[in-house]
Parts: structure tokens; C-alpha cells; sequence
């Protein structure tokens, strides 16, 4: 196939190829990887940080995200090139090359596979693969083809807390798959009320986003209501198993209702004015959701099977405590 879509009319300077690479590798959105990952890796934690295995956790997990952003670009440099929010990413716009592209992205993922695997351990490796693979070789293509591609992204998003969380050490038990299944729920509000947003756009490059199908904005608004309002419960889970304290399930309810009521609003107004005040909201109910969880942890998170049916008499007390009898 001959690459017509990228005419390479600008070449990208020296001085040019870091902001190039910035818009290639899509840095914001490989950001918000990292941060969910350290917040894994923090809450997975019982003790003192790690350090050193925390930054190449960052650190490889990045090159990673960025890797997998960059793969999806080489793939869809033509459909990029037909959307107006897209058309003047690197290559669409033939900044650079899409042979360019590729390079930089597999040398990417190469090194930030190589340092997990040597200075953190092969679990934490292993599942930044398994992400990567998702990505590029299921998500990418099912974009194309089925409106159910929101479904295996939002499962792309939850991976990454499970990364941080190996990479501590730590077993993935029932605290891991709560920090999993909130990244998950997210997307599906955040990224839905995005594609509500750019409907056409979507649609006249040929994706086979949900508001861009036949009834598919009135089902959109649907679910981006229903998924905000689970994230009520959902987010005071990690208070019930032990991973937080009162203070963030407080924090989470109040944030929670914030966004539902908006999101509400976007349900009986359907207008791009409301569908940007869900995304925004989004943007800001994350980060701070994330941060008082991690100023709330508890010394003994998650770790140890908190739900357990064992009963309390078959627990032996300590040396020198009275055992109840």
C-alpha cells in the first residue's frame, strides 16, 4: 500500500523532534497510564516505597504506553488524516514518515519491556505486553467494525493499576481488581461522552463509534449515566476491603454524585455543551479520586484476602495475650 495520506511536506527539524514525538506517542494520555500504575504500585505497598523499583516501573511502563500510541498512529495514519482533531498528528500531517513512525514506537516498547523485565520483575513486564497486544492488534481493528471496541479499550485502561501492583510484589488479590475495575468503569463515561463530542468526525473516517451509530447518541447518554452511577459503590469498595480509610469513601460518594448529576443533565439535554462538562468532569474526578486514596491508605491494604470466612476462634493470639477462653 502506498503511504498517499502523509505527504511529507514539513519535515520535522532537530529542534522540532521532541514536540513531534510528544504528539506521536500521545504524552498526556501515556501520563495518565503512569499515574494509575503508581498509584498500584503505592497501594500495593504495606511498608516503606520502593524506590528504585517504583521509577523503572515508570519509567518502562511509559516507554510502553507510548510504544502502544505510536503503533495505533502507524495503523490508522490514513483515518487520522480524514478527521479534523486528528489530521495534524506527525504523520497524517507528514511531519514525518510513517516507516519514521514505526521505528520509533517498536524501539519504544523494546526498551520499556527490556527494563521491566531486568529492573523490576517479568509479572510487571508481562501484563505491559499483554496491554500493548490489546491495544494495537484487537482494540485498533475492532474500532472498524463493532461499537464494542469502547468495551476492550476501557479493558486496556484497567491493566495498567495491575502492572503497578506486581511490580510491588504483591499478589493480585481483591484491592489490585477493585483499582482494575474503577479504571475500567471510567473510560466508558469519559471516552463515550469524548466520541459524543466528535460523532461526525468519527463516523466520516469510518469508526464504529456508539454515538455515531443509528440511535446510538440516546443510548450513549443512557450508559454514560448508568456507568457514573455505579462508580458511586463501586469507588467505596475499596473502603469495605480494607485498601482505604472513611475520609476517601467520603471524598468518593460526594465526587461521585457531582459527576452522576452531570451526567444526568447530559441524559435530558443531549447538546455538545453538556457532553464536554461529562468529559471535563472526568478529567478532574480521576486524578482526585486517585489522590485522596492514596493520602487515605491503610497500612494493611488488600493484600491478604480481607474477605475471608474463617471464623475468629480459630485465629491463635499472640504470646502473652489472652486468647478469649
Amino acid at each position: 500500500m502506498n503511504d498517499t495520506t502523509a505527504t511529507q511536506t514539513t519535515p520535522a527539524t532537530l529542534q522540532e523532534l521532541p514536540a513531534t514525538y510528544t504528539a506521536l506517542t500521545k504524552a498526556r494520555l501515556s501520563t495518565l497510564v503512569v499515574v494509575t500504575t503508581g498509584v498500584g504500585f503505592i497501594m500495593a505497598s504495606p511498608g516503606s516505597l520502593q524506590w528504585a523499583t517504583q521509577f523503572w516501573t515508570i519509567v518502562g511502563t511509559m516507554a510502553c504506553a507510548c510504544s502502544a500510541n505510536g503503533l495505533n498512529q502507524v495503523v490508522e495514519i490514513h483515518r487520522d488524516g480524514m478527521m479534523e482533531r486528528t489530521k495534524n498528528r506527525p504523520m497524517p500531517a507528514g511531519i514525518i514518515s510513517r516507516q519514521h513512525g514505526w521505528i520509533v514506537s517498536m524501539l519504544l516498547g523494546y526498551a520499556g519491556l527490556c527494563m521491566l523485565v531486568y529492573f523490576v520483575n517479568l509479572a510487571a513486564a508481562g501484563l505491559s505486553l499483554l496491554t500493548m497486544l490489546i491495544y494495537v492488534l484487537l482494540y485498533t481493528p475492532m474500532k472498524l467494525r463493532t461499537t464494542l471496541n469502547t468495551l476492550v479499550g476501557a479493558v486496556v485502561g484497567g491493566i495498567p493499576p495491575l502492572i503497578g501492583w506486581v511490580a510491588a510484589g504483591s499478589p493480585l488479590t481483591i484491592g489490585a481488581w477493585i483499582l482494575a475495575a474503577l479504571l475500567f468503569l471510567w473510560q466508558l463515561p469519559h471516552f463515550l461522552a469524548l466520541a459524543w463530542m466528535y460523532r461526525d468526525d468519527y463516523k466520516k473516517a469510518g469508526f464504529k463509534m456508539l454515538p455515531g451509530v443509528n440511535g446510538g447518541e440516546h443510548i450513549t447518554c443512557e450508559v454514560v449515566l448508568l456507568t457514573t452511577m455505579l462508580l458511586v459503590p463501586l469507588s467505596i469498595t475499596a473502603t469495605m476491603v480494607g485498601l482505604t480509610g472513611v475520609f476517601y469513601a467520603a471524598v468518593a460518594v460526594c465526587m461521585g454524585i457531582a459527576w452522576t448529576l452531570l451526567a444526568f443533565r447530559f441524559f435530558k439535554l443531549r447538546d455538545r455543551h453538556n457532553a464536554r462538562r461529562v468529559f471535563f468532569a472526568s478529567l478532574l474526578y480521576l486524578p482526585l479520586l486517585l489522590g485522596v486514596m492514596i493520602i487515605d491508605r491503610q497500612d494493611a491494604p488488600g493484600l491478604q484476602g480481607v474477605l475471608t470466612l474463617q471464623p475468629t476462634d480459630d485465629v491463635t493470639p499472640p504470646d502473652g495475650a489472652p486468647d478469649g477462653s
